[in-house]
């Protein structure tokens, strides 16, 4: 009898853990599963392979900006000892660089490229530039000449329009966790947890966006 309440008491958490999903939260990790899948041949494998974490921020409006709001909102996940993380939802707040040509829409990454740049990031929020080192990364031949701040950096940026990806300064602009969104999804469980403890479970809309990371870094398994 026990046995059946606890198994009752499962179904009905994870039932309700799917259903916290929002039409948004779910528009956020599947176009966040598709920039990583079309950006995977722009960066250098060796920044891939070095990457303890992965930030993706789809969509980014320049509307958003002029008015003074959130810039964008995006999602992240770390390496793990079996694949990747359980996604945090992020939010990326204005910033004063010029990431946008005329109106269009950016995509931007952001590979956190060691521990510091991750504790850095699980801290209530993280002025890129100030509290965490951020650099443009390099692209293709590029990585071969990069510059001391792109291989001392905790974080290397990217930013993706006109269909073309290439390295971007994101300094001035300040990430945080989407507390809404993740409290939704996650309940009461902190981002540290999500992405550091093992013991989250992914929802099941989160799988696209992972299995997109588990393919992109496969050849690179087992190396941390």
């Amino acid at each position: 009898m026990q046995r059946l309440a606890i198994a009752a008491a499962a179904v009905l958490f994870a039932t309700r853990a799917s259903a916290a999903i929002t039409p948004s939260e779910t528009a956020r990790l599947a176009a966040a599963a598709q920039v990583v899948q079309d950006v995977h041949t722009t960066i250098p494998q060796d920044y891939w392979d070095r990457a303890r974490c992965v930030a993706v921020i789809p969509e980014l409006k320049k509307a958003a900006f002029i008015v003074g709001g959130e810039y964008g909102k995006g999602v992240m996940s770390c390496r793990t000892g079996k694949g990747w993380s359980a996604p945090v939802f992020l939010e990326l707040e204005k910033g004063s660089w010029g990431l946008q040509i005329g109106g269009q829409e950016i995509d931007l990454v952001l590979l956190v490229m060691n521990r510091r740049g991750v504790e850095k990031l699980l801290e209530s929020k993280v002025a890129l530039g100030a509290d965490a080192s951020v650099a443009a990364g390099p692209i293709g031949r590029a990585a071969q000449a990069a510059t001391d701040a792109q291989m001392h950096a905790e974080i290397l940026s990217y930013s993706r329009a006109q269909g073309l990806f290439a390295g971007i300064d994101i300094s001035g602009g300040v990430l945080k966790a989407d507390n809404d969104a993740n409290r939704e999804v996650y309940g009461d469980t902190s981002a540290r947890d999500v992405l550091l403890g093992g013991k989250v479970t992914p929802p099941a809309v989160a799988q696209d966006f992972m299995r997109s990371l588990n393919r992109e870094f496969a050849a690179t398994t087992g190396k941390r």
